[in-house]
């Protein structure tokens, strides 16, 4: 009998600093009821989809900062998501600032969690990429300042199994998506699907001549490279349209194992997009063309994690 999911990814239009989180989790539930409508079983929501997309401002203030993250997942505003999801018996995949005491410290991740269909957490990951900078730049048209307000990511990148079905699910964030180590190690792992919600600016803040199309491309490309080469289902919602006047790219994905796009948005706004994932579409290329186990050559691959930086080192 073949194993088949049903996924849906929900972007959401833009999230101003006014909102409520109250008002963001009715818009969640709203996209969770449609997407179930559809015979949706999975849902996948953004990154940091409770907010707006705070690193563009600079603050000095923790308690200012603070108030866009979670002490607890869920917590009293985030509850009635997770109880809407036992109810529908459908998963997701939530994006969220995390806020954590870790060996006596107060430490401040990019996180996501996989919640089962039963409402139970199976899964927390923490962003290891974080793009941007730490330092003010008062001259720049926004700020980037992921580095500042986030640690490091501490949990790697794990699989969990989830659904009847038992797939094999990987979770990573935005910029993660941009490695192919990301993908790989989720891959070496038996991934069969990888979810990831992103928030990704219309402009380069370092190089902003870069034309918008061009961060399309790259977000597609990096999708469905990272689907193709570890042949694995590749779901990737954005938060975009224009928060406060700073505007987000769409383009959420939905990419088979061959890296074919089946399915993505084509608003910047609130929409939800579903396709039904057979997972045995990627068998044949984890049986030839990436066979791991008979063809990797680990022994040539050391620099990769031997080394972070370039060092040009010319054979000749």
């Amino acid at each position: 009998m073949a194993r088949r999911l049903k996924v849906a990814a929900a972007q959401l239009g833009p999230i101003h600093r006014a909102d409520s989180r109250a008002s963001v989790v009715k818009r969640l539930m709203a996209m969770m009821r449609e997407a179930h409508a559809s015979g949706a079983r999975f849902v996948v929501f953004p990154e940091l989809a409770l907010t707006t997309f705070f690193p563009r401002w600079w603050m000095t203030d923790q308690a200012e900062i603070d108030r866009y993250f979670e002490a607890q997942m869920p917590g009293p505003e985030t509850q009635p998501l997770f109880e809407l999801g036992r109810q529908l018996k459908v998963g997701f995949y939530l994006g969220y600032a995390e806020l954590t005491e870790e060996g006596g410290k107060t430490k401040r991740y990019n996180t996501s969690v996989l919640v089962a269909p039963n409402g139970q957490l199976v899964g927390k990951y923490r962003k290891v990429h974080l793009p941007g900078h730490s330092e003010h730049l008062p001259e720049a048209a926004f700020q980037h300042l992921e580095k500042r307000y986030f640690d490091v990511g501490n949990l790697g990148f794990d699989v969990w199994r989830m659904f009847d079905e038992n797939v094999l699910i990987g979770q990573c964030i935005c910029n993660d998506r941009r490695w192919p180590e990301t993908y790989r190690v989720m891959a070496l792992k038996g991934a069969e699907m990888i979810v990831l919600g992103y928030n990704t600016p219309n402009e380069n803040l370092h190089t902003p001549e870069e034309p918008q199309h061009i961060r399309v491309f790259h977000h597609r490309l990096s999708c469905q490279a990272g689907a193709y080469q570890n042949a694995s289902w590749v779901i990737a919602t954005a938060k975009a349209g224009r928060e406060d006047g700073f505007g987000m790219h769409g383009e959420s994905l939905i990419v088979a194992p061959t890296g074919e796009i089946v399915a993505k948005t084509l608003t910047e706004g609130d929409e939800v997009i579903a396709y039904d994932c057979d997972l045995s579409l990627g068998e044949y290329l984890r049986e030839q063309t990436f066979n791991f186990a008979k063809h990797r050559r680990i022994e040539h691959y050391k620099l990769i994690t031997e080394r972070t930086g370039v060092k040009a080192e010319p054979a000749n």
